[in-house]
């Protein structure tokens, strides 16, 4: 190793930083996070700095450095843009013994600066001895997305407990095996949903032997996919979606989303097209149940968000009637992901200032929603599963008052490179959609934040297909 790894208590410790400027703010930024005093020697600071300096957060000498300026100082950062007061702060900082960092000059210092996840009180520090510290920041960037943001409090929740895992497990390899049970199971995912309190009274039942160990205790995971884009998904649907059993999935799961769930995973498809339904709701919900009561971790992934027409509301309703542990991670909705990556902001202070969610199920024919409440001025409507019911949907909205000439689009597979938009009026749509073939799933989008389409569309996907690209499919009335 280049440099010995070590972390420093600076809480209410004197630290020095030389210097006045942004990166000079950085620093002083990190150790006021970390609980030190700062005092800041420059002639002149930043903004920055000195809206800190008349908070009180720092104590500002507004001089130049000298070797009287160290004081008891157990800490030194020089950040200054003049190579020789940087070089005689380290000079006088190495004389005396005290730790000191120059900025961007790993020769002049005796510890780094490095790059940090903060979990506190789990850190993580990454460093290339100033080597690279790009590189140093691109793998954190890394770590960032494969470290929970509850490390934090999953660690401060084991902390309270350490004392009595060490009075009942004298053995510290029946710790360890403990800890570890702890770790990665149940109690972390309680902690990892927000469910702290329910995660310290498992970790009791634990230490108390109230649970029964040889039973496998499963878990179901409903889980957004968002709108098809595996870009789209959160931090915490993708750690979900590696360590389930059993993966639950609905037809509009994109094949890319899918791909991202754990490779050995058992895979049930019970995706429900128009007439069509692989499995009934109340049979979805009875299969999770007993998946879980089988021990295994259940990831129901849905298209879009569980709780915005994905029935999630429902399926949790079952597992809370039968005792299954669940927790929820929500999606990108389809009216959300699809609009941006169509170019068309559902409000705006122009257009529209209210956004309206509906389903457009046809039922016998016809579609049985509030006309009225939907049909206003300066409101968007966003429409889900209405591409077969498109020509009355339409039809019913002029009925009630909207104009024919009122903007509307249809966006077919949309935030995925094979995104088609259509963009027309109410008058003109529903042939459109039809003359243009479209197929499910669609999105249709009526209002006129529409006619913002042409001006803001920023996604045009391509689609390579034996070594040639077929431009995504775009069509305005």
């Amino acid at each position: 190793m280049d440099f010995f790894p070590v972390f420093f208590d600076i809480r209410g410790k004197d630290c020095l930083v030389v210097g006045g400027g942004e990166v000079a703010a950085r620093k002083v930024s990190l150790l006021l996070q970390a609980g030190g005093k700062v005092t800041v020697v420059a002639p002149v600071l930043s903004a920055t700095l000195a809206l800190w300096a008349e908070k009180k957060d720092i104590i500002h000498r507004a001089e130049r450095f000298s070797p009287d300026t160290l004081g008891e100082s157990i800490l030194i950062i020089a950040a200054t843009d003049d190579m020789e007061v940087n070089r005689e702060v380290s000079q006088f900082a190495s004389a005396r013994r005290i730790p000191v960092n120059v900025v961007d000059n790993p020769a002049l210092c005796t510890f780094i600066v490095p790059s940090i996840i903060d979990r506190s009180p789990v850190v993580v520090a990454v460093s290339t001895g100033g080597a690279a510290p790009v590189l140093a920041r691109l793998i954190r960037a890394r770590l960032e997305t494969l470290i929970p943001s509850a490390y934090g409090r999953l660690a401060t929740l084991t902390a309270r407990f350490r004392d009595q895992v060490k009075a009942q497990f004298l053995a510290p390899e029946k710790r360890r095996i403990f800890w570890e049970h702890i770790l990665q199971g149940p109690v972390a995912e309680m902690v990892y949903s927000g469910q702290d309190q329910a995660a310290e009274a498992a970790l009791v039942r634990e230490l108390s032997g109230d649970i029964d160990k040889t039973k496998p205790q499963g878990e179901v995971y409903l889980v957004g996919g968002g709108p098809g884009n595996p870009d789209l998904l959160t931090f915490r649907a993708l750690r979900l979606m590696q360590q389930a059993d059993v993966v639950v999935y609905d037809h509009l799961v994109s094949p890319a989303v899918l791909d991202l769930a754990r490779r050995d995973a058992e895979r049930i498809y019970v995706g429900k097209e128009r007439s069509n339904h692989t499995m009934r709701q109340e049979a979805i919900n009875d299969l999770l149940v007993r998946l879980a009561q089988e021990g295994k971790r259940v990831l129901r992934l849905k298209g879009g968000d569980p709780f915005i027409f994905g029935r999630g509301g429902e399926e949790i309703e079952t597992l809370s009637e039968h005792g299954v542990r669940f927790q929820v991670v929500p999606g990108i909705t389809a009216a959300s992901g699809v609009s941006s990556y169509a170019g068309i902001p559902l409000t705006h202070r122009d257009y529209a200032q209210s956004c309206v969610f509906v389903t457009g199920h046809l039922k016998d024919g016809s579609i049985n929603l509030d006309w009225n409440g939907i049909a206003r001025e300066n409101q968007t409507i966003v429409i889900y599963m209405g591409l077969q019911g498109l020509a009355v949907l339409c039809q019913e909205l002029i009925k009630h008052g909207l104009k024919p000439s009122t903007p509307a689009a249809i966006v077919q597979q949309g935030t995925t490179h094979n995104q088609r938009v259509i963009t027309g009026t109410l008058a003109t749509l529903s042939n459109q959609a039809e003359a243009a073939q479209m197929k499910p799933p669609t999105l249709i989008i009526v209002g006129e934040v529409v006619k913002l389409h042409d001006k803001l569309a920023w996604f045009h996907p391509g689609q390579y297909e034996e070594g040639s690209i077929i431009p995504s499919f775009v069509e305005h009335n």
